[in-house]
Parts: structure tokens; C-alpha cells; sequence
């Protein structure tokens, strides 16, 4: 993974340009923590190899895994970076298509990259913190 601060007046914009195999949220979760993100967005296009995206289930309160084991298109990703008790937290979303034009898609869990990844973060002036519902048990955005 390769990174270039775009600018810094009043907040930080960095491109991050992903490498071939390169594990798409562990490096993103690593860029946040040598960066000190604590509150960003990002968007991001380009394509994988496999990933693993997820559905929330309401009645068993967890994440059900749906992975997809071939090459893809990344159509859109789209997510914020924020600080839990340990450390920061990525929450996206993405949608993917496949070589015959389906689209598929959900919370991002894990994606090995292939050729590339291209994202855009913004880091806001403001720090964002995630805390756990009780009723969902998820880390959401206490604002």
C-alpha cells in the first residue's frame, strides 16, 4: 500500500493506492492507526479478488457472512473511520459486480485486493466515537 498526503489546511485528504493481494481493512485499520484517523470518510473504487461482505440479522443480532470467491469489480465503497476503546473502527459499505453484471453487496469484512484499490479519505476537524447499543450490541456513532 502506497499513500500521499493530498492536502492539510483545515483537514487532511490522503489517496492510499492498494497493492496487489493486499488485505483491503487490515491495511486501512493499520493507515488509521500510523496516522492517528480518528474521525475520516473515504471512498474508494478498483477490484478484488475475493471478498466477504455481510448482512446484519436483526434476530440473532450478528453479521451473516456471504463471501465471494472471484474477481470483481469494486462499483462503490463508501465509509467513516472512528475511535472505539480500542482503537480505531471502520464501518463500510460496499457493492462489488461480477463478470456476468450482477451486483452484489454489504458491510465489508475483508477483501483481498487484485489489481488495485484507489481511496480517497478525508479526515474531519472533529473526533468521532463509536459505542456499543445495548439493544444491538453494535458500535455505533455516539454523537
Amino acid at each position: 500500500m502506497k499513500s500521499k498526503l493530498l492536502d492539510q489546511s483545515e483537514s487532511r485528504t490522503f489517496v492510499i493506492v492498494f497493492e496487489k493481494g493486499d488485505e483491503a481493512v487490515e491495511q486501512l485499520l493499520s493507515f488509521a492507526s500510523d496516522n492517528d484517523l480518528r474521525g475520516s470518510s473515504f471512498t474508494a473504487i478498483g477490484a478484488f479478488s475475493d471478498v466477504t461482505v455481510a448482512f446484519f440479522d436483526r434476530q440473532t443480532k450478528d453479521y451473516q457472512p456471504i463471501r465471494i470467491e472471484e474477481q470483481v469489480e469494486v462499483l462503490s465503497l463508501i465509509g467513516n473511520i472512528a475511535v472505539t476503546d480500542s482503537g480505531p473502527k471502520i464501518h463500510a459499505h460496499l457493492v462489488v459486480g461480477k463478470s456476468d453484471g450482477t451486483a452484489h453487496g454489504g458491510h465489508l469484512l475483508k477483501a483481498h485486493v487484485w489489481p488495485t484499490l484507489e481511496v480517497i479519505l478525508t479526515e474531519w476537524p472533529t473526533h468521532l466515537q463509536r459505542q456499543i447499543d445495548e439493544e444491538t450490541r453494535l458500535p455505533l456513532l455516539n454523537i
